[in-house]
């Protein structure tokens, strides 16, 4: 059974939360079963890194958690949160503050790499 999980989440972000939801789940999930997980942000996905931005936004209607509360859990369970640096610096301005889940940055190559490891498994988002 594989034991490391690398999610990478380009098509969920901050203008189509109700799809935000479900990437921080599996990562939570993926982490309670002790997995290694890494989740890499790409895209208007890097948005959801700023401080703020998750936390005002709702995958549901009435729903009482944030997205922001979706995302602590799986860092909660140890996931780290990496992002793509040229999205970074093309979507996030150098005065916004980022949240302290925010690990750092990691290119495209590296989840490629993730993928083509038999030991890793990977979703995308």
């Amino acid at each position: 059974m594989k034991r490391k999980l690398a999610i990478l989440i380009w098509g969920a972000g901050p203008d189509r939360p109700q799809l935000c939801a479900t990437p921080f789940v599996h990562a939570a999930a993926g982490a309670s079963f002790d997995c290694e997980v890494e989740i890499h942000f790409a895209g208007p996905a890097v948005r959801l890194l700023v401080e703020g931005v998750a936390a005002d936004l709702r995958p549901w209607p009435d729903m009482s958690a944030s997205v922001y509360d979706m995302m602590r859990q799986a860092a909660n369970l140890d996931a780290r949160f990496v992002a793509c640096a040229m999205a970074m610096k093309a979507l996030v301005g150098p005065d916004e503050k980022l949240i302290p889940e925010y690990s750092g940055t990691a290119g495209a190559s590296a989840f490629v790499q993730r993928a083509l490891d038999p030991e890793w498994a990977t979703l995308v988002y």
